[in-house]
């Protein structure tokens, strides 16, 4: 599975990572690489939970992405 992670730096130096699909799926790490490694923990356990309840898991279906070249 695909998500969109947010993935934002904070004052301090440190980062905020979320998921916009999964509610309340958010991380946070010292830098960058901790950040993306925290989320990717965090939404395996977002997904185990709604497997767990029985409930569906949510997906990014019809999204598309645009790359463009800025001059």
């Amino acid at each position: 599975m695909r998500y969109t992670v947010v993935l934002e730096q904070e004052e301090d130096g440190g980062y905020v990572a979320s998921v916009p699909a999964l509610p309340g799926c958010v991380s946070q790490g010292d830098n960058r690489n901790e950040a993306l490694n925290n989320i990717r923990e965090a939404i395996a356990l977002y997904i185990q939970d709604c497997r767990d309840a029985g409930d569906p898991i949510p997906t990014e279906a019809g999204k598309e992405f645009v790359e463009i070249v800025a001059a």
